[in-house]
């Protein structure tokens, strides 16, 4: 009885740190958070994969220590003197403050298995990476570079859509940087594009699917409106995993999805048919 006694207290002791474990929003099932982090934010037992920001896409994709920022001043202006809850420009702040990036993109130059590319990378937890003129402006001189530096082109879109907060100017850069693809593909450059989830609205509307590669991590939201929306306005029910990449994949929308271990072997080996050794 003393023996059960002293353990029943030793029991009590134990704590649990908050947050250890987090529940899986494909099969809703408890992981051990450190789990997940040790298998690049993929759950061990249904494969979903958790969003990650745009560091940790950087360090899955790229050759460690090549990325090369660029562009990490430019920052959004309050051209509507908008206020919704808040002003924008506190909005804007806050999430500056939340996330540790200037904009809803980092860009700049990277390598793939030794070959220079250069890079964009949205991260949805700016702003549900909406695309603005900051974020408008990053792909194009990010496109530019590719052009000038004639190296391949390689964006990730996690995006909600345009930035209603910036108005038509957040529409016009569906325009800028589907125009400046253009003068990509023009100089025959290499243009690969990578889908996380979710990718909506204008982005998807505009370079993300402009790429001659178009990848997709698995179970990833892709689409223009949202399927509620869509079920309201034709008053039908979709079908089963509309919208998913592997919808998307079977309809010949995309061209191939790809789980996060295993995507930058594939960059490589589509970069290694569609350039030269550097």
């Amino acid at each position: 009885m003393a023996w059960f006694k002293r353990n029943k207290q030793a029991l009590k002791k134990v704590k649990i740190p908050e947050g250890s474990w987090i529940k899986c929003e494909g099969c809703k099932e408890i992981v051990y958070r450190k789990e997940i982090e040790r298998n690049l934010k993929v759950c061990p037992k249904c494969e979903y994969h958790f969003r990650i920001d745009a560091r940790e896409r950087i360090n899955l994709l790229f050759d460690e220590g090549s990325f090369i920022e660029a562009d990490e001043a430019i920052t959004s202006g309050d051209p509507l003197s908008f206020k919704d809850s808040m002003p924008y420009k506190e909005r804007l702040k806050f999430n500056a403050q939340k996330t540790g990036l200037n904009e809803a993109a980092v860009s700049g130059t990277a390598a793939v298995g030794g070959r220079t590319v250069s890079v964009i990378i949205m991260d949805f937890s700016f702003m549900g990476g909406s695309m603005g003129s900051a974020v408008g402006e990053k792909i194009v001189r990010a496109v530019e570079r590719a052009i000038e530096q004639k190296t391949p082109l390689i964006t990730v879109s996690s995006s909600g859509g345009a930035r209603m907060q910036e108005g038509i100017f957040s529409l016009m850069q569906m325009a800028r940087a589907s125009a400046a693809i253009g003068r990509l593909k023009n100089s025959s450059i290499p243009y690969i594009s990578i889908l996380a989830d979710p990718t909506f609205g204008g982005v998807t509307a505009s370079f993300a699917m402009l790429g001659d590669v178009i990848i997709a991590e698995p179970r990833s939201l892709i689409g223009f409106a949202g399927p509620r929306v869509i079920e309201q306005t034709i008053k039908q029910q979709l079908p089963d995993n509309f919208q998913r990449a592997e919808f998307l994949l079977e309809h010949g929308l995309i061209d191939m999805v790809v789980h996060r271990r295993e995507i930058k072997a594939m960059i490589g080996k589509i970069l290694s048919h569609l350039t030269l050794p550097e």
